[in-house]
Parts: structure tokens; sequence; C-alpha cells
């Protein structure tokens, strides 16, 4: 038996931990014994966490990371919480200084090495530490074992990050997985003296499970609502473009096409921008944010079409599960959308901003026949993909 920690923050409702939860509920337990270490004990899939992991109790110092500086402060937590507000000060005047529009990756990775003198080793040692949602500092300097594996969720071409302070925590891994060849390929762009250590392993998907979780009972205006319904789940924050399917809606009304009702399900720290653009655009009866759903399978179903209006994505989750519902797909043109859908075959891929998705959503409203195609050839493939895992047993030996 291999002694197997697994890292990750929480279990909030989320496309990363969606993926790590269908990869739980895959592993091989006969031949390993799991340790499945949260930062913090909270969110609506921590019931999700199948009976054969070993949940280790929560340690205070690596709770803060999903508290805000305030709270870490009022816990008494000083050098963290200061090391948290230098972090916030260092990429706030950084971003300013470089333009950087979203300069919350740089303020993680900052947020971790600032804090690190001051969180504790953990005793235990592994076979194997794999470490699932980056940054990897807790892993790479913090945990004791043989083997060290760390995941790529996220399109590394776009997020600002200090690249010679990464390499020194990569270098700390024996193996990095990338989950598809496209968000390999952005991260080789920036790390490309880590060729050697990276593979591809897809998220490991359930189509049954969504089918079977599709069939619950939607939200009662979903199901009265009479007009073209557009669906998106996504986080609410700037790499979703959320704003862009605002500006969109408003784009297509004004050009005719008033019944349409675009529904988001998810939540993040952009909501309060996003609303205020909603109100701006007066589109309150039209752009509906339904909030956290820790089944968003039943809207998806619900759908006539669905929208991943994504400025950069590694492999959005829901593109695959809205596949596995045989919905009509429209995605931006991030860089790694070529790997998510094949385009005019299983969805279609128009071009980033609101003018792109205007135009694909234009497209499949007055193309039914295009929308029945793209329904097929969904409904055609199988996407069970548990052999995904042999890799990873490869990599644990």
């Amino acid at each position: 038996m291999k002694k197997v920690m697994i890292a990750s923050f929480d279990m909030e409702v989320g496309g990363v931990e969606r993926s790590l939860i269908s990869m739980l509920e895959h592993f091989d337990y006969k031949r390993n014994n799991v340790d499945l270490m949260l930062y913090r004990h909270q969110g609506d899939f921590m019931n999700l966490i199948p009976k054969e992991v070993n949940l280790l109790d929560e340690i205070v110092q690596y709770t803060t990371f999903r508290k805000s500086i305030y709270e870490v402060f009022k816990d008494k937590k000083f050098s963290i919480g200061l090391s948290r507000l230098l972090s916030k000060v260092t990429a706030d005047v950084f971003g300013k200084i470089k333009k950087i529009t979203e300069p919350g990756y740089y303020q993680m990775q900052l947020m971790w090495k600032y804090a690190l003198p001051f969180l504790p080793k953990i005793e235990q040692e592994y076979d194997v530490a794999i470490s699932y949602l980056w940054p990897h500092y807790f892993v790479a300097e913090k945990v004791n074992a043989n083997k060290k594996i760390a995941w790529i969720h996220t399109d590394y071409s776009n997020v600002e990050t200090d690249v010679k302070s990464d390499l020194k925590m990569w270098n700390k891994f024996d193996h990095i997985i990338a989950v598809s060849e496209a968000c390999k390929d952005s991260f080789l762009k920036k790390y490309s003296l880590l060729k050697h250590k990276v593979t591809v392993i897809e998220n490991i998907t359930s189509p049954e499970f969504i089918r079977k979780m599709a069939e619950e009972e939607v939200d009662i205006r979903i199901k009265e609502d009479q007009r073209f319904k557009i669906m998106t789940v996504a986080r609410l924050s700037h790499a979703k473009g959320i704003d862009h399917a605002v500006r969109a809606l408003k784009k297509l009304k004004d050009k005719g096409y008033g019944d349409i009702a675009w529904y988001v399900v998810g939540y993040g720290g952009d909501e309060f921008k996003i609303r205020q653009l909603i109100k701006e655009c007066e589109l309150s009866d039209s752009f509906i944010l339904l909030g956290k759903k820790t089944n968003p399978y039943p809207y998806m179903k619900a759908a006539d079409i669905y929208v991943q209006p994504s400025r950069y994505e590694g492999k959005a989750v829901t593109v695959t599960e809205a596949k596995i519902l045989g919905k009509p797909i429209l995605i931006t043109n991030y860089s790694t959308a070529a790997s998510q859908v094949n385009d005019r075959f299983d969805g279609v891929i128009y071009s980033l901003g609101e003018e792109g998705i205007v135009s694909g959503i234009e497209e499949l409203l007055l193309d039914i026949k295009l929308r029945d195609a793209l329904c097929e050839n969904c409904m055609s493939f199988d996407y069970r993909n548990n052999q995904e895992l042999l890799k990873l047993y490869h990599m644990i030996g």
C-alpha cells in the first residue's frame, strides 16, 4: 500500500473542486491509503468526499488562506496577517506599474512566499504528496514525501507570476500534471525548462452521475421561462468574462433580439461589479445571477445553449459537462479553446470579447439545424475517461 497525501484549499463549489471529487470517487483505494489535506474544512462539496478518504484535521495557520486579512488579525495570527497585508500592497503597486488587469495570481504567490516561515510542517511521511491547486508551496516546502506531484488547471500564458520564484517551487516536484495539451503548451511557453516533468492527465468525468443529477427539479422561474435561454456556469471573476457576457446581451437586445434570457450559476469576488453593470445596461429582468448551486446540471439541461465567455481557461470542466448533457455550446477563442471543442462539430468557437459572443449567439439562435447537429454530435461521444488515472498510478508507482 502506498501512503498518499492530496492537498487543496477547500471544497467550495467550483470546477477544480468538482474535478478533485471525481478523481477521489474513482481512485484505487485497494493499493493506496489516501489522506486529504484541506486548508479549510468548508464548502458544499465536503459531504461528497468518499468515505475511503482520510480527511486530516484542520491546521489553524493554513485556514487563514481562506479568510480575509481582517479575520486573520482578529484571530491574532499577526505574522501571517502582516505577510498577507504586505503581499496585497506589493501586488497592487506591481499591478499598477505593469498595468496588470488581474494581479490576484501574483498576490497569491507572494502571500504564500511571505507566510512560509510561519507555517508548520507536516510530521507524517508519505510515499507521494499531490498538490492539486496552485500555488503549490505547501507540498513543496512543508510535506515530507518521496515523490511530489503538482497539478496545472489554468492557462499560464494569461496570468502574471514571478517566474524566477515559481521555478524554485516547481523544481521541488518530480511530476507536473496539466489537464489538457493546450494547458501544457501554455505552461511550457512560460516554464520551458520544466518540459521533462509535464504530463497531461484529463479531468475525470462521470457522465452517468452528471445525467442523473440533471434530472433534479430546476428553479421554477427557469422552468416557466419561455424565452431563448442561455446558461453559463462560472466563477464571477475577470477570467470568466461575465462582464463581456452582459455587454453582449445588451448588444443583442439593441439588435432586436429581445426574447433572450441569460442565466449564470456561480459566485465570486466580481459579483458587485457585475450587478452594477447589469443595472447600467438595463438587463435586470434578462441577465440573471442565480448564485452558488451545488448541483448546476438541471440548470444546464434547461438551457437552449451553453456559453463559456472566458478570457482564459485551462480546461473548463463545465464545457465537458455541457457536452455530456447534449447542449449546443459556444466558447470564446481563449488560447486553450481548441482543446475543449471541435469547432462546428460539438461546439462553436468565436473571437474573444463581446462582438464574438454576439455573433456566436446570433448564429446559434437563428440556425436550428446547426444547434441540432451540435447536440447530436455531443451525445454520440463516450466521455468516460477513468483510464486517465492509470497515468497517475504509474507516477505513484
